[in-house]
């Protein structure tokens, strides 16, 4: 890429230099910050040469007028790449906005989620759902409160036999 020095972006500023060099100096402007630096610089230095403007809204009015006026060539969307349309650059602001229908509207879709819920609220889905949810936990809790195994019960009763008998031998004595 080639950088263009202080001397030649005054140049520009004057508007010493030819059309082309121009043209280039200004698409250069779009991909090179250190030359925009020097341009800038370029003018603040000839700030006092430049014309004063007495009316600022009138000069935009004008400016926004000749955009308006261009029109930008781009691809055909139907996929034929061989014809251009020719766009306006500014839409036209005289041309009625069309309005959305009500169900594509944001509004529409708040209003449907908040009575859906409601809804939902109200018929107890809500609730059932809670109650199906503690009823998928429930059963970790009725492993937790598991009977004795047969093992366990065996060696129980065969304790309390033994005991018995103690207390019968005790007794006899």
């Amino acid at each position: 890429m080639k950088h263009y020095n202080y001397d030649e972006w005054l140049q520009y500023v004057k508007d010493e230099i030819n059309e082309k060099d121009k043209q280039e100096l200004e698409d250069h402007l779009y991909t090179c910050d250190q030359c925009l630096t020097h341009y800038l610089l370029a003018i603040e230095a000839n700030e006092t040469s430049l014309p004063i403007l007495s009316d600022m809204s009138e000069f935009t009015d004008l400016v926004m007028a000749e955009v308006s006026k261009q029109k930008i060539v781009v691809p055909d969307t139907t996929g034929n790449f061989n014809t251009m349309l020719m766009v306006p650059s500014v839409p036209d602001t005289k041309t009625k906005i069309k309005k959305k229908p009500f169900y594509q509207q944001a509004l529409f879709h708040y209003l449907l989620a908040a009575a859906a819920t409601i809804l939902l609220t109200f018929t107890g889905a809500f609730q059932s759902l809670a109650t199906y949810a503690n009823a998928l936990e429930s059963p970790k809790q009725q492993v937790q409160e598991k009977k004795p195994s047969v093992t366990e019960g065996v060696i129980n009763k065969t304790f309390a036999w033994m005991d018995s008998l103690e207390k019968k031998g005790a007794v006899k004595k």
